[in-house]
């Protein structure tokens, strides 16, 4: 059941020159109750109509399910977008309204032999919000493979505490650079694009899933690469980040105080 609740910004972090981590305090004593990998829904007033703009929910939880009172965000800019006008302008302190859970990009209750997590870009979110319910999975016997594709070093989000976790055996991280080399490769990490890495990887069709998340063009991409490979549908979970459509007028983004 989706809920609609306030948010007051406490924390920005820039990421990289075009992302930044928020993190906001829910108001009014309230708490959300969130699956990892699910998102939220920032609300915004344009032309006199109420609008939104989703966002992966960046929280490391604590299991696959969670209460939470703070939510953290990775938000990338769009130049001239609507979301970019209101959060480039909010200041600490100030309020916006939001609605949660939505999405099913969720762990299943299935303990699959192997989970391939592949993003770009902000992607990665879901798979951070993931974190302590992998390293549950690992302690049982699965493995982790987090693939992140980015142009350069400064695109791989979160990069600090994936390889931190990738210390844990069973734990993988896989950093796919398009167009510059990593300057401390490991032996996983390689140049290209994600779908450069998920060629070499030879599945075992009955026990392993893999989850795609990020821009579309790499999310079809990989999902035509590993339909061809033989990975059956069922095991192929998907989300797209697709930006919606400029409207013509745009009126002035408002924060509540």
């Amino acid at each position: 059941m989706q809920n609609n609740f306030d948010l007051k910004l406490i924390e920005t972090k820039d990421m990289n020159d075009n992302t930044v981590h928020f993190k906001f305090d829910i108001l009014n004593e309230q708490k959300l109750t969130l699956i990892a990998g699910q998102f939220i829904r920032l609300l915004f007033q344009q032309d006199g109509e109420e609008v939104f703009r989703s966002y992966s929910v960046a929280n490391i939880l604590n299991s696959c399910e969670d209460d939470i009172k703070t939510i953290e965000l990775a938000v990338s800019w769009v130049k001239g977008g609507l979301a970019t006008v209101g959060l480039s302008s909010m200041k600490i302190g100030e309020v916006i309204q939001a609605s949660a859970p939505y999405g099913r990009f969720c762990l299943t209750d299935k303990m699959w032999k192997r989970y391939f997590l592949v993003a770009t870009g902000t992607g990665v979110t879901p798979y951070r919000a993931m974190q302590n319910e992998l390293m549950k999975r690992i302690k049982q016997g699965a493995e982790v493979y987090i693939a992140m594709g980015a142009r350069d070093q400064s695109g791989l989000l979160y990069e600090d505490e994936f390889r931190e976790n990738a210390k844990t055996e069973g734990y993988h991280y896989i950093s796919c650079l398009s167009r510059e080399c990593l300057q401390c490769p490991s032996d996983l990490d390689l140049n290209g694009h994600v779908q450069t890495y998920l060629k070499t990887v030879e599945f075992d069709l009955d026990n392993d899933v893999v989850y795609l998340c990020g821009n579309p063009e790499m999310v079809d991409g990989a999902f035509n690469l590993l339909k061809e490979k033989g990975l059956p549908v069922p095991q192929i979970r998907r989300e797209k980040y697709v930006s919606p459509p400029k409207r013509k007028k745009k009126e002035a983004f408002t924060i509540k105080i």
